[in-house]
């Protein structure tokens, strides 16, 4: 059985690190990116099994990311961060089928989440 690929979106280069470092310890591929414009371009959304994205981002909001990769692909787990709980709070009004995540986040729940979302 081939390991899930999880996208990861932070205009926060430390936590994109940390998310991946945590990600690959657990045998996921990951594919991080900087921005929500990086992972809507090309054809990376076609080839990851669950999007983990921070809320707060310039130019395209977490919350803006889920509502497009719902466009393209509306079966996608989406897992939202942030550190700010407004931010928490639009994203659980723009969707129950998110999973929300306060920055710190605890591992453990976020490897949890991310193995529900992907079937494992």
């Amino acid at each position: 059985m081939r390991s899930a690929t999880i996208a990861i979106v932070d205009d926060d280069s430390r936590v994109l690190e940390s998310l991946e470092n945590l990600l690959e310890s657990a045998g996921y591929q990951v594919r991080p990116f900087g921005s929500s414009p990086e992972v809507l371009a090309g054809s990376a959304l076609t080839q990851v099994d669950c999007l983990i994205s921070d809320v707060c981002m310039p130019t395209m909001d977490g919350v803006e990311l889920a509502r497009q990769v719902g466009l393209v692909r509306p079966e996608l787990p989406v897992i939202l961060m942030s550190a700010k709980t407004d931010a928490l709070a639009r994203g659980a009004a723009n969707g129950s089928h998110r999973q929300l995540f306060s920055k710190p986040f605890n591992s453990h729940e976020l490897l949890a989440a991310v193995a529900v979302a992907v079937g494992q």
